[in-house]
């Protein structure tokens, strides 16, 4: 093989590499994005899961076994949260969840953060683990705009927001539920 040739092998070998870099860079990119939203449906699941779990509640804790005619007898905002000794998952209304916090683990060898109320370990979250948090207020609601407010009203807002350390985002849902009173 004479030197001519030889240029031309190193050049078509130098050639090859750059294209199987190139193709595995795609591959690992396709890879990292599938894994994050795979990730993220998950925790859009385990949220949209606990509003549903808050949402089967009472509304207040007056309300469980009877109806109001008043907002009197709710709970100020500031006493929003479960009742003395009362833990989850005995919560039976829907304020119960205000600074409640759950980690979801797909291992169990990490070490539990003081504060967390409930841990479940699940082995089919594979390699993910999440942490929910929850924060309920009294809202008022009128044409498109939900602000928060100190005053008892008919309506409360549960907002969970579900982090991971295998995420980027941080996933934010809220939903807002209302008593109604029918005579």
């Amino acid at each position: 093989m004479n030197t001519g040739q030889m240029l031309i092998t190193i050049g078509a070998l130098v050639l090859l590499a750059l294209v199987i870099m190139r193709v595995n860079t795609g591959f690992l990119n396709t890879g990292v994005s599938v894994m994050e939203t795979k990730f993220n449906v998950m925790a859009v699941s385990l949220g949209t899961s606990l509003i549903e779990e808050a949402n089967s509640k009472a509304f207040d804790e007056s309300t469980d076994t009877t109806s109001i005619a008043t907002t009197t007898p709710l709970k100020a905002y500031n006493q929003l949260g479960p009742e003395s000794g009362e833990t989850y998952p005995n919560y039976n209304d829907f304020d119960d969840y205000n600074n409640y916090n759950r980690l979801v683990l797909a291992d169990t060898v990490l070490t539990i953060p003081s504060g967390v109320e409930t841990v479940l370990v699940d082995s089919t979250f594979r390699s993910a683990n999440f942490r929910l948090d929850c924060q309920v207020d009294y809202v008022t609601v009128s044409l498109n705009t939900i602000a928060s407010t100190t005053s008892k009203t008919w309506n409360k807002r549960l907002r969970v927001t579900v982090t991971s350390p295998s995420m980027r985002d941080t996933v934010r849902l809220q939903t807002v539920f209302s008593y109604w009173y029918f005579r």
